[in-house]
């Protein structure tokens, strides 16, 4: 059953914003902290909620910190814990990470988005010969890609600081990650957002930020 607007937690630490507008429209989930070290999305989210970022049609779901054991440490994974990334679908009776995962993939087949984007971090600016170098890249995990990720990548290359903030999409699958796990399994744009670390935190959240309202808006929510 999908959520009534309001904040809902998954735990005491882990909240959930569901935002209604007044106008139909489809459903985007944006979460961030699903890796504890990668901070720039879970600031980037508490900004957005704290400049009261609301959607204009549709709903829209913001999970600032998806991960709070991890966080806490600025860890890839809860101290002992697993990666929560590569948790899903998840198990209800599972270790801590797999119980969330479950709970978190019930709640996409509940709510079946058209979006779903996961903040991330990387250390290595993306190369086209380096299949592991993630920064600055939208990732996606079908062929061919999603006409609105090449539509964001091109909207975000229209404002570059510096020659290194280039965006390029990325195809890279991983068949256990949320976003393809509920791509899989909702048929929605499943899409890995990643700065590059070699900027500034500030710059990274302002990147992150800017990339969540043109992904909102290429789906139809703003």
């Amino acid at each position: 059953m999908p959520l009534s607007a309001g904040v809902h937690w998954f735990s005491p630490t882990l909240p959930l914003h569901v935002f209604d507008a007044d106008e139909p429209g489809p459903t985007a989930v944006i979460q961030a902290g699903i890796h504890g070290d990668e901070i720039a999305g879970v600031h980037a989210v508490e900004e957005l909620l704290e400049s009261g970022l609301r959607p204009t049609r549709g709903r829209l779901i913001l999970v600032p910190r998806m991960n709070p054991a991890a966080y806490r440490v600025r860890q890839r994974t809860a101290i002992d814990g697993l990666d929560l990334n590569r948790s899903f679908p998840g198990d209800a009776d599972g270790a801590p990470e797999q119980v969330l995962a479950r709970q978190f993939m019930d709640l996409m087949l509940d709510e079946t988005p058209a979006l779903v984007a996961t903040l991330h971090e990387s250390w290595k600016r993306y190369h086209p010969e380096v299949a592991v170098s993630f920064g600055q890249t939208l990732v996606y995990g079908v062929d061919p890609c999603p006409p609105l990720i090449e539509r964001s990548v091109a909207r975000m290359n229209e404002q570059l600081e510096h020659p290194y903030e280039k965006w390029d999409t990325h195809y890279y699958p991983v068949a256990t990650s949320s976003t393809e796990v509920i791509v899989d399994a909702v048929g929605c744009t499943g899409i890995c957002v990643e700065t590059w670390m070699g900027f500034t935190e500030r710059r990274r959240i302002d990147m992150q930020k800017r990339v969540v309202h043109i992904l909102l808006e290429e789906i139809g929510v703003l």
